[in-house]
């Protein structure tokens, strides 16, 4: 799921590149072109796609990529590649133009943030209902390496098809809406400042890439280290030293037994120091009562059987198993009620839904569309010849469509008609998750996933096998649909605001979903090669907590009757429910504008409970407290760096995370310097 950090984006960047600027008097011509950003202010661009910032995009958007499987697989939460793509495209396009001496302006600049964001954006099925699959012992015997064709079959259609249907959907939200979009919108206004001749903001610009490009190679090179020298530079077992000098065990046990131990994951001091206070300390609740309270005292009376897992009968549960359904309770219902508290909105948006297909039938038709009523109209300025004719994205879902349903028919046995259904599905909850993207920048692909899982929990005359298979990728469908719509049409909304091409947008989210297929398979086979446990749903001491594939596991597992939930922790999934809703009600309705960012977050305190790493919210904490001490002393420098400095530290872990895996199948081994690794005769194994 995307993160809630992005709600926040807010990025002014400039540069001042005045050699460059031309003056175009009485150009018709220039009038025209640049129908949605000043013309004496840019430079005239003849040619918006090139394949340099396409290219250069689809390579930063690979490095997202990496990053986004590594978190992904790690918690759950991914990261968008817009600002990095801009920001770090506009640095290498830059230097490029004035080696060759060819103009660069801001909607060459787009192209290349829209093909970061295609390439970067794909890695939902792979941190969700690919390795539950295989958790299941639904992909047979097979392993990833057995399955690459079927699997990148899979990822085609979801780019493609995903890719296609976003196309339909920019006249209503983008023109007839013209909602908010605010991390698309800050995108655009982060490429314009860049391209902004004369700009104050040019210091701005370089000390921007230089803090990312510093933040980036940082993280790159502690990670890496921590491969060699885990007792220093990977994880810091504080808790165990004080306890082991003190005598106290339950100390010790903390950190050895619990996880609570300071880990230097620069992934996550940068999701903490652009992460809103509510979000890190609502997580931190909820590791916190599962792992640092309620876990341990329910373990020591011998009700539970440790941390993590999912142990099979007599045994009762684990902390991880037991507390996952209040979590995704409370994660569900929250999200639920966000999108209920949203009513007109939302009968809005699917009320939209409808009348868009009728229109598509109408003008196959050549009839007359059907219009709105509902006050959300805009006019559309973009020249006839910059936009994407219906024949090439109508083709496109066609082709698509068909391709879809045969990748799940021989691929996956799923039924033809059950993938036909999450076709129509996607199109419906695609309304529902672009309004809320929209107007909140959330993207609630947790909750269009839950609601296809349940719609597909059975099906007549089949065995269990292919029921599970069909809820989970059927799921998979409709969630990585929402989330390439969600992804196309913000950078559709960002090519609106400079003014650029949405058919030169579209030949960059086409270069980027290319390189997104080429790169979403290598990464996957190389993390569970070099993690077998990501797979491996009886391991217990494993580097990624997978929370997100434990989510859709267990989910599928109950809903099709497969799965056993304690009595005790069903009790307190329906409690939090009530508790989620009453919460959502009670902030919407009754809580003060200025008190709303402070306010509890549910959402986040049900992923707390259900990752069992609770090493990730400290680090998370750390980056968060960083920021605000920065934040304090120095303003201006945190609002004009921290972002640019969080996108670094984050990808830069996604490539050491790379790297580290290499080394781990190429069969390097870890150094042999550490520190504070217990005593394994005692049970304490910490490195």
């Amino acid at each position: 799921m995307a993160h809630p950090a992005e709600e926040k984006a807010r990025f002014i960047i400039g540069d001042e590149y005045s050699d460059e600027k031309i003056i175009w008097e009485d150009s018709i011509e220039v009038e025209e072109c640049m129908h949605d950003i000043d013309d004496d202010e840019f430079v005239y661009e003849s040619e918006q796609f090139t394949w340099r910032a396409a290219i250069v995009g689809s390579l930063l958007g690979c490095v997202v990529a990496a990053s986004n499987l590594y978190l992904g697989l790690k918690i759950g939460w991914t990261f968008g590649a817009a600002l990095w793509g801009s920001i770090f495209g506009f640095l290498i396009l830059k230097s490029i133009s004035r080696v060759t001496g060819t103009i660069f302006g801001p909607k060459e600049n787009t192209i290349c943030q829209a093909a970061a964001t295609s390439a970067g954006g794909l890695s939902n099925g792979f941190v969700t209902a690919i390795p539950a699959m295989y958790r299941m012992g639904l992909m047979g015997d097979s392993t990833p390496q057995d399955d690459v064709v079927a699997l990148l079959l899979w990822t085609a259609s979801a780019a493609f098809f995903g890719m296609f249907f976003a196309v339909p959907l920019r006249s209503y939200f983008v023109i007839h809406q013209d909602l908010a979009f605010p991390t698309p919108r800050a995108a655009a206004e982060t490429i314009k400042n860049l391209h902004r001749a004369g700009s104050a903001a040019a210091k701005d610009a370089r000390d921007s890439g230089l803090a990312m490009a510093a933040s980036f190679f940082t993280a790159v090179v502690w990670s890496v280290l921590g491969f060699f020298i885990p007792g220093i530079f990977g994880t810091v077992h504080i808790l165990y030293s004080i306890g082991k000098a003190v005598g106290f065990t339950n100390m010790m046990d903390a950190d050895a037994k619990w996880g609570w131990a300071l880990s230097w994951d620069f992934a996550f001091f940068g999701a903490g120091l652009m992460t809103p206070a509510s979000t890190v300390f609502s997580f931190m609740l909820g590791d916190l009562i599962a792992y640092g309270i309620a876990g341990p005292i329910m373990t020591s009376t011998g009700y539970l059987t440790g941390r993590s897992g999912f142990p099979a009968p007599p045994a009762v549960a684990s902390a991880q198993s037991w507390f996952l359904w209040p979590g995704v309770a409370l994660m569900v219902f929250t999200a639920f009620s966000e999108l209920g508290t949203r009513g007109p909105a939302l009968y809005h948006g699917v009320v939209g839904g409808f009348r868009e297909g009728r229109n598509l039938i109408r003008k196959l038709r050549n009839k007359e569309p059907l219009t709105s009523n509902s006050g959300y109209a805009s006019m559309d300025n973009t020249p006839e010849n910059e936009m994407i004719p219906m024949s090439w994205w109508m083709g496109g879902l066609v082709v698509f469509g068909i391709f879809t349903v045969l990748v799940m028919l021989f691929g996956f046995n799923v039924p033809v008609y059950a993938t036909i259904g999450a076709i129509f599905m996607s199109f419906l909850l695609a309304f529902v998750a672009l309004q809320a993207s929209g107007e909140t920048d959330i993207n609630p692909t947790g909750t269009v996933a839950k609601t296809t899982q349940l719609v597909f929990s059975h099906i007549p005359g089949a065995d269990l096998q292919t029921i599970q298979k069909t809820n989970l990728m059927c799921a998979n469908i409709a969630a990585s649909v929402c989330s390439q719509a969600v992804d196309m049409v913000g950078d559709l909304k960002t090519a609106h605001l400079i003014g650029a091409s949405p058919r030169a947008m579209l030949g960059a989210q086409l270069t980027g979903s290319v390189f997104a297929i080429g790169i979403a398979i290598p990464l996957f086979i190389v993390y569970t090669k070099a993690y077998p446990c990501v797979l491996d749903p009886t391991a217990t001491n494993c580097q990624f907590g997978v929370p997100a594939v434990v989510a859709w596991e267990s989910v599928c597992k109950i809903l099709t009757g497969d799965g056993r939930v304690p009595q005790a922790s069903m009790i307190t999934a329906i409690v939090s429910s009530l508790l989620a809703i009453a919460n959502v009600i009670v902030r919407v309705k009754f809580v003060p504008e200025a008190w709303k960012p402070y306010w509890i977050n549910l959402n986040a305190v049900g992923l707390g409970l259900i990752n069992p790493s609770p090493a990730i919210p400290v680090a998370m904490l750390i980056g968060w407290s960083a920021g605000q001490i920065w934040k304090r002393t120095s303003s201006a420098t945190h609002e004009r760096l921290m972002y640019s400095i969080s996108a670094g530290l984050i990808a830069g872990v996604g490539i050491s995370g790379l790297l580290n895996a290499a080394l781990t199948i190429g069969g390097v081994k870890e150094g042999p310097i550490k520190t504070g690794c217990g005593h394994p005769e005692l049970g304490y194994v910490l490195c």
